[in-house]
């Protein structure tokens, strides 16, 4: 994800405030010390945690110093990025809060160019938790929008009326849990598909309930994110087809939260065999399951927040295609064939990489998507109509994949600098008017910006009237 991703909402316990600092981890190229010298800090980077430990859910307080001066940064924890300027004495502080996740210890991490810090937080048990959590990064870097232009986050399957294999939904397998009670309403049958990502994740029903509810329909896409350090999500997978809907996987090769720097996560390293071994228990999983599954490797390459983009984290140009291809082959190897492969950028922007440059091949992708969000009024954002987000990037993917399915992966709008409620009406409107695009997935996180569904009774209003309408 570019500068995006998710925040939970979770009741927080008293802690006293604690100091944690960590120094530099990453020393500037000689090529950008010469390019920078003039706003190179002074002093070595640090980062100081209000709060070291405490249940997922915890907001924290991160301050630091002696990063450069008035330049763009990336405060980062497990699923969950914020973006953010530093002043110019090279300080900031940002809030950022726990995301989900089965690691006793955390890093949050702060990365300004090549300079990074982190600090460890400790993540202590909640009180009390019934649902079941799927440890794994979700929408970072899980997750939050892109630059400029537009953040960005996912992809998606095609229309379940369609009779093309990457579009049909999954039927439920045998084995898949009974579905529990619950007065959500159906899943739709329109063209134009409805998908959803929240906070707890695939197996959170009572969010997607909420949601659905809210909506007056349920989705027939259900998003999550799982990073390189986890297996494949088979009880989730399970647990959104007993919904009767499509899971869709974004799959992401690094330790989520850990900074864009992760050598050991370079593309080479994919590319040399070193994670062949959890590659294939990966395909071995999901033929196992043997029910369509569409996954989502590498999401938004063309940016430069996450580390397997070209250019970044020591990885050659072209290097992000031989690991798409390395991966893609090693899961149909082990007879994966169910599995349908989702190439999903970020919505273009001013200095990112050109897409034909990125595209694995059309013997290698499904279903090709694009991740954006209306920023509004942020600070160095504006007021971004949907046509305008993603026109541009879905003419690029038609040029790129002639003939491939379209989908929105992440999609939500601001409340700040316009009408969220007009903005909603016309995402679906303009969706609905593009014949080849078969659905979008919504960012319902409270993050940068408030991206809920719900966070206004006319954003909300507005969504389940415009999906009313798209139905007929």
């Amino acid at each position: 994800m570019p500068t995006r991703r998710r925040l939970k909402c979770a009741v927080v316990t008293a802690v006293a405030p604690a100091v944690v600092t960590a120094t530099v981890l990453v020393a500037p190229a000689a090529g950008a010390r010469a390019a920078s010298a003039q706003a190179a800090p002074t002093a070595p980077a640090a980062i100081v945690l209000s709060v070291a430990s405490g249940p997922v859910g915890t907001p924290v307080t991160v301050t630091g110093t002696g990063f450069p001066g008035k330049k763009a940064a990336v405060v980062a924890v497990g699923s969950t990025t914020k973006r953010i300027t530093t002043t110019a004495t090279g300080r900031f502080t940002s809030k950022i809060t726990i995301p989900r996740t089965s690691l006793s210890t955390i890093r949050i991490t702060a990365t300004v160019g090549t300079r990074a810090a982190a600090a460890p937080f400790t993540v202590t048990p909640a009180k009390s938790n019934g649902s079941a959590r799927l440890g794994a990064s979700a929408p970072t870097p899980t997750t939050a929008p892109t630059p400029t232009p537009a953040p960005a986050p996912t992809s998606a399957p095609t229309s379940s009326s369609s009779s093309s294999s990457s579009s049909s939904a999954p039927a439920p397998a045998t084995s898949s849990p009974a579905p529990a009670a619950s007065t959500a309403p159906a899943i739709s049958s329109a063209r134009l598909r409805l998908g959803l990502s929240t906070p707890g994740g695939p197996t959170a029903n009572g969010e997607l309930d909420a949601a659905s509810t809210t909506l007056g329909e349920s989705p027939s896409i259900v998003m999550s994110h799982v990073d390189f350090t986890h297996p494949a999500p088979i009880a989730g997978i399970r647990s959104v087809a007993a919904r009767g809907a499509d899971s869709l996987i974004t799959w992401e090769p690094w330790q989520g939260g850990a900074g864009v720097d992760q050598p050991a996560y370079a593309n080479a390293r994919i590319v040399a065999g070193d994670y062949d071994a959890y590659i294939r228990s990966w395909g071995a999983d999901l033929a196992k399951y043997g029910q369509p599954v569409y996954l989502r490797f590498g999401h938004e390459m063309n940016g430069n927040w996450y580390p397997w983009s070209d250019g970044v984290n020591g990885n050659a140009s072209g290097s992000y295609v031989q690991a798409w291809k390395h991966v893609h082959d090693l899961v149909a190897a082990q007879g994966a064939t169910n599995v349908k492969w989702v190439w999903s950028p970020n919505v273009p922007y001013p200095g990112s990489t050109d897409l034909a440059s990125l595209y694995p091949g059309a013997d290698q992708v499904d279903v090709v998507a694009l991740d954006g969000y209306n920023w509004g009024a942020t600070a160095g954002q504006r007021w971004t109509a949907p046509a305008d987000l993603f026109g541009p990037g879905i003419a690029q993917l038609r040029a790129v994949a002639p003939g491939k399915p379209l989908f929105v992966g992440e999609v939500a709008s601001s409340e700040t600098g316009g009408s969220k409620a007009d903005w909603d009406r016309d995402l679906v409107a303009y969706l609905q008017a593009q014949p080849d695009v078969l659905g979008f997935v919504w960012f319902d996180f409270k993050k940068e910006e408030d991206w809920r569904i719900d966070s206004s009774a006319a954003s909300a209003t507005a969504l389940r009237d415009a999906l009313a309408l798209r139905r007929g």
